[in-house]
């Protein structure tokens, strides 16, 4: 690859030169034999000065070749002059490559290869650059939310014990009201703190699973049971009914937190009085797909919906949304597990796929 373009360049160069050059030699001897023949058919006299130059010019080969290489040379300037244009052009064009805008770099049709390699690293270059500025935005939008997240159970604790601090008068039954909630809210900061260093191992290029064989079918039946007293409060219920048993190797634990949050997600957003349904396909690859009821998301949700911290716009004015990690920890897990998960959103109705390899 080391000088590649500037060997092409001059084969090109030479090429160019050469089929000039020939060119030139035939259309010099053409015009050499009109030239002759139309002279020969003038009658000239010995003491013409015409005479005496064509005389020279026609008999004497060393005139000739004078009169070729001093056309060779205007030829090979001429090309030389075209060829060396290219670099104002390359200087030129190359001043595109750190600019914001798509305009595209154009470059002679014997630079086009490198016009094509400067235009994808252009490419390459506008595409990390909005990539850094995505990747910024979504790390000002993750402290954003886990502040927000924090605050929120935090603010109720210490709001709850300062009752209990400065209020003297509270009755039995209102203390044990208030240290009640400051518990619940305690074990939910705890859960979305745990929640926040478990997402920062998924990420950890170190992590590791354990793998062995474990029975899917029987995994999954187990984590809709832990969700019965959910289902009958909301009047809603889970149709699972494979009756084969299917049989992965994958680390169980991991899988059932998988499993785990993907199920409760999809009990939290779906309607009330639905049916969340789950099945799945044995192809190339294993196929589990998690439906339910709900309102329809837009593309720019589901193209946010695994994101750290992430939730629909009206979860966070409800009681439905959780940390906004339960997505992305599932994601990260299947990803260890090298398969891959999805969603897709419409007739208000949303499916996540899984796909675990057999």
């Amino acid at each position: 690859m080391k000088n590649k373009y500037g060997k092409e360049l001059t084969f090109k160069f030479l090429k160019k030169l050469f089929k000039v050059t020939i060119l030139y030699t035939i259309c010099f001897i053409i015009f050499y034999i009109v030239g002759h023949h139309l002279c020969s058919m003038v009658t000239w006299y010995a003491e013409d000065p015409l005479y005496i130059i064509l005389t020279n010019i026609f008999y004497q080969g060393f005139f000739l070749l004078i009169i070729w290489f001093i056309g060779f040379i205007i030829i090979f300037t001429i090309t030389l002059m075209k060829s060396l244009s290219y670099i104002d052009a390359l200087v030129s064009e190359s001043k595109k490559l750190i600019t914001k805008t798509d305009e595209k770099i154009n470059l002679p049709e014997d630079l086009k290869e490198a016009e094509e390699t400067m235009n994808q690293i252009k490419k390459e270059a506008l595409f990390n650059e909005r990539l850094a500025k995505e990747n910024e935005q979504k790390k000002n939008d993750l402290i954003v939310y886990l502040a927000h997240d924090l605050k929120t159970p935090l603010t109720s604790i210490i709001g709850y014990l300062s009752l209990l601090d400065e209020e003297k008068k509270l009755s039995s039954k209102q203390k044990n009201k208030f240290i009640k909630i400051a518990l619940e809210k305690s074990n939910k900061l705890e859960e979305l703190i745990n929640e926040l260093f478990e997402i920062t191992k998924y990420n950890s290029e170190t992590l590791t699973i354990k793998k062995a064989k474990i029975n899917l079918t029987l995994l999954i039946n187990q984590v809709i049971d832990e969700f019965y007293p959910i289902l009958k409060e909301q009047n809603k219920k889970i149709n699972f009914s494979i009756e084969k048993d299917i049989f992965i190797e994958a680390d169980s634990i991991k899988m059932a937190r998988v499993f785990n949050n993907l199920i409760k997600n999809a009990i939290n957003y779906s309607y009330e009085n639905t049916s969340i349904n789950i099945d799945i396909k044995e192809e190339n690859d294993l196929i589990i797909n998690i439906s339910n009821k709900s309102k329809t998301l837009k593309k720019e949700e589901l193209d946010k919906i695994f994101d750290k911290f992430y939730r629909v716009d009206y979860s966070r004015n409800t009681k439905l949304g959780g940390s906004g990690l339960g997505l992305a920890i599932a994601k990260e897990i299947i990803k260890l597990h090298n398969g891959n998960i999805t969603i897709k959103s419409e007739n208000e109705e949303t499916t996540i796929t899984v796909k675990l390899p057999k």
